[in-house]
């Protein structure tokens, strides 16, 4: 996964540092930008053209679904990877429908995130092993 820009769009600075720290510690030449919300997540996504985006649901400003809809407009080739703890089948549905090409929870992002962001990369889906029955399963408590 060498040399992937990747943009990580999620307002709650622990999980950015997160992210970054996973990436740091593959030793791969992954180049990461941050926005705190939805219209900043456009704004670099036009700038940078990212190869990956990774959207949380809940952001200030717009939230992922609609930042999702106007990316696609401005950054045709970025492929959309939702990270969010939210299980509900709509929330993964209206992810795919806004245009993501996946959607993991974060709570399997040290198991899930690199192999995600790899096979979006390669223009496959991808959904959380947990989520695997993802159309049957319920949302609990965000």
């Amino acid at each position: 996964m060498s040399h992937t820009k990747i943009l990580v769009v999620d307002d709650f600075l622990p999980w950015q540092q997160f992210v970054l720290e996973m990436f740091q510690s593959q030793g791969d030449a992954n180049i990461v930008y941050f926005a705190a919300n939805g219209s900043e997540a456009i704004q670099k996504a036009q700038e940078l053209q990212p190869d990956v985006i990774l959207m949380d649901i809940g952001l200030p400003v717009m939230n992922g679904f609609e930042a999702t809809r106007k990316i696609r407009f401005v950054s045709l080739r970025s492929k959309i990877l939702f990270v969010s703890e939210r299980r509900s089948r709509d929330y993964v549905q209206g992810a795919f429908d806004a245009g993501a090409a996946g959607y993991i929870l974060k709570s399997d992002a040290d198991s899930d995130l690199l192999q995600g962001i790899a096979t979006v990369k390669t223009g496959q889906q991808f959904v959380s092993q947990s989520l695997k029955d993802w159309d049957k399963s319920s949302d609990p408590a965000d």
